[in-house]
């Protein structure tokens, strides 16, 4: 008990080196409980949702297909179950703006892909609609009410039978506007009304567990030929299941590295303190082992120092986390996917895991302080600890160079070579620190750029987007227009070993100067009529580089799946919205004809540009009317999605900087208190041995800024590799500005964290600390 109050009095002298250290274990534990809730509970959520509601495995679809020719599929081993729908793309109409729903007939005997009902039930009848409740909550919406569509040139009205969520739409697009886009179901009697006969054009694949989905596929394909086969997409590549799966993904491995970087840190600092803290307490340490306090028991007693602060630090950051991390990990949930009823609550038990490695680093940290002490007998412990001898530093060999160096900063050079190993130990946390600091700035810059991109990439004002089998001959221009310029983009799917990738190919004509292109140096790059135009996204991801040929399929069904081989002509950045781009002509030399089903347009002022878009909004023929602004959403999604993450990174990163550089200041403060007392005792001035401990601390945190540099860019690439796909490049260099903000600041931590300790300096007593050996 004795001992326990003595452990309780060394925290309270040293009470500001304690609460650094409870600080620094608090932001592993912070991210450990945060990361780790999130983590687990999306991916044990997500497999009981996909496994509850039966997942597809396998998507096929057709121009049409029958009943017959499914119950044929059916027969195909590797198939367990198969179900028939139709799928059309619909309309509805606003006052200011269209939205796009995509409605699915269900089957009479409904087992795949079933329906989270939220509120109402399953359509019954033809004139009866299933809604997904975003959509439905974004205008509004009821059971009971009626919504009016268009599809196939014809307008329909439905009652809302329910609401709800389906679970082959939990990542409906890039940027979740459930406002824009939605997801509905009818009953199978609505399909003839609709389109025209009772037919279907898609089949939902539940297969044997274990069963090669590829192989299965080509099955199908091979046995469907000739039934108007399109194209099939399997559970793993689509856009839904990839997606949060990546997000799962990310968030484990974040979850691990994160945490065991920081209590690395933990470990260093706590290996520090307790080597101080015993070294401070030798005789102490005599007197306990004089008294007959047995080594285990001293041991522990010094271990409780470390324990203290991890079930501290622990819990501080565990509850930091409960009301700061986990709300914001909800809404950000609820904005990224449709996840009925999902909710994230921190265990109870979530910091026990950060006790336990706080603790273990803590336990060897004096395990490893205090053996070497506990050797001696209790007399000799008694005894101060003889001060180092000390050899001559290289710098003293250089014939003129020592001498012209004033007395403070050989003293300086003197420490810092005395105490090599722990100079260089100190050094790991900055540097640490450093990197995530770097890192995170980093991250958080590299983001908001690929908001700002959209400036510099789109000039245009409109993007007016024609329904399907629109000629362009018929198309009229209103005045006020500058430039226009026309454009297609086709849905096609990237070949490359046995791999496939969606994209889009944009198809424009050379002169288009409304849409700019940069490769990775922002140098200008242009359109030409020899070869393709590749975004350096999937450049990166497949090793695609200029001069390549490349196979690309067309899945639109007037194109037959037709495959092509095109060069690469240049790799360009594109942050947001990335896609292939080619010429007319380039298209042209493949036999297929160029149908444009967009113009971009240039209004000659903003009173122009209204008018011309009143003008487009009255055209009977426009399908869609979007801006730039529509653009920024996408990127702005994105920076908004990650931007809490990041700044809570380089929060963190700056609370592990302070942590590290006030625990080392004190040490260095501890170790040199004879030295110092000595200087005073000889008339220095307060202000000159503040003066030399602040350099000694500028000197350090110079080399772990300098060792933090390359770190930071392994750190960061790892990052941006992590964040970045096929579908969204992010910016894989560091900004100078970015790194030059980084080293500022870990240099005016370093001064805060010295003014912080001129107290402990002034503190200093000159009689205690320049007691002889005797």
């Amino acid at each position: 008990m004795k001992l326990f109050v003595k452990l309780l009095r060394d925290i309270k002298q040293s009470l500001g080196q304690f609460m650094a250290l409870v600080l620094i274990i608090a932001v592993g534990a912070f991210f450990y409980a945060g990361l780790v809730t999130y983590s687990d509970k999306l991916s044990a959520y997500t497999k009981a949702y996909f496994r509850e509601h039966n997942l597809s495995d396998l998507n096929v679809y057709y121009k049409h297909i029958t009943k017959d020719d499914v119950a044929d599929l059916s027969q195909i081993e590797g198939i367990t179950k198969v179900e028939e729908r139709y799928t059309l793309d619909a309309v509805q109409v606003f006052e200011d703006y269209k939205a796009s729903l995509k409605i699915h007939s269900i089957p009479d005997q409904n087992e795949i892909n079933t329906l989270a009902m939220m509120e109402g039930r399953i359509p019954a009848t033809m004139d009866e609609i299933f809604l997904d409740s975003r959509y439905a909550r974004e205008h509004q919406y009821r059971v009971g009410d009626q919504i009016r569509i268009s599809a196939n040139e014809k307008d329909f009205t439905f009652t809302i039978s329910g609401l709800g969520e389906n679970v082959e739409h939990v990542k409906k697009n890039e940027t979740q506007d459930h406002k824009t886009y939605g997801v509905a179901y009818m009953a199978e009697e609505a399909v003839p009304q609709i389109a025209g006969s009772l037919f279907y054009n898609e089949i939902i694949i539940d297969a044997v567990e274990g069963m090669d989905i590829d192989q299965l596929g080509k099955t199908i394909e091979a046995r469907t030929k000739h039934l108007a086969y399109l194209d099939q997409v399997s559970k793993e590549r689509s856009f839904a299941y990839s997606k949060i799966n990546q997000t799962i993904q990310n968030n484990g491995l974040m979850s691990k590295v994160v945490p065991f970087v920081l209590f690395v840190i933990s470990a260093v600092i706590l290996f520090l303190t307790m080597s101080m803290i015993i070294d401070s307490q030798r005789n102490q340490v005599g007197i306990m082992k004089a008294l007959g306090i047995k080594d285990r028991n001293i041991m522990l007693h010094y271990m409780g120092y470390p324990v203290l602060a991890g079930i501290a630090g622990s819990i501080l950051g565990s509850f930091v986390a409960a009301f700061v991390f986990i709300p914001f990990v909800t809404t950000s949930s609820a904005r990224s996917f449709s996840l009925p009823d999902i909710t994230y609550s921190l265990s109870i038990f979530s910091f026990i895991p950060p006790i336990i490695f706080s603790s273990a680093f803590g336990l060897l940290s004096c395990y490893f302080s205090g053996r070497k002490i506990l050797k001696e007998r209790a007399a000799q412990a008694m005894r101060p600890k003889p001060p180092k001898t000390m050899k001559k530093i290289g710098i003293e060999r250089i014939p003129g160079l020592w001498t012209r160096i004033s007395y403070s900063y050989k003293l300086i050079l003197r420490n810092i070579f005395l105490n090599k190993q722990k100079a260089l130990v100190s050094s790991v946390g900055i540097v640490v620190s450093t990197a995530l600091l770097i890192t995170a700035l980093g991250t958080q810059s590299a983001l908001l750029k690929v908001a700002s991109q959209v400036e510099d990439v789109y000039s245009y004002d409109l993007r007016v987007d024609y329904t399907r089998g629109t000629n362009s001959d018929s198309i009229k221009l209103p005045s006020g227009i500058t430039k226009s310029y026309d454009l297609a983009a086709f849905p096609v799917v990237f070949l490359k070993d046995g791999e496939k990738e969606n994209a889009t190919l944009v198809v424009t004509e050379k002169e288009n100067n409304l849409i700019h292109f940069f490769d990775e140096y922002d140098k200008k790059l242009f359109l030409e009529n020899n070869g393709l135009l590749v975004p350096k996204s999937y450049a990166d991801n497949y090793q695609i580089a200029e001069g390549d040929t490349i196979q690309v399929k067309f899945t639109a069904p007037e194109l037959e799946n037709k495959t092509i081989d095109m060069k690469v002509i240049h790799i360009s950045t594109q942050y947001s919205n990335p896609a292939f781009y080619s010429t007319p002509a380039y298209l042209k030399s493949f036999d297929i004809n160029y149908s444009p089903t967009s113009l971009l347009v240039e209004a000659d002022s903003p009173k122009d540009l209204a008018n011309v878009r009143a003008y487009f909004e009255q055209d009977p023929q426009v399908d869609t009317i979007t801006d730039k602004h529509d653009l920024k959403k996408t990127a702005q999604y994105i920076v908004k999605q990650n931007s809490f993450v990041f700044i809570m990174f380089i929060i963190c990163a700056v609370v592990l900087s302070f942590g590290a550089m006030y625990t080392i200041s004190s040490i260095n403060i501890y170790e040199r208190n004879r030295e110092l007392a000595t200087l005073k005792v000889l008339g220095y001035q307060k202000y000159k041995i503040n003066r030399l401990i602040f350099f000694e601390n500028i000197i350090l945190t110079t080399f772990a800024v300098v060792a933090a540099l390359p770190i930071s860019g392994y750190m960061y690439s790892n990052v941006v590799k992590a964040l970045s796909s096929t579908h969204q490049q992010i910016l894989d260099k560091l900004n100078i500005i970015i790194i030059m903000i980084s080293v500022i600041l870990a240099f005016l931590l370093t001064v805060v964290s010295n003014l912080l300790l001129r107290r402990k300096v002034a503190q200093i007593s000159m009689i205690e600390s320049l007691k002889s050996i005797e």
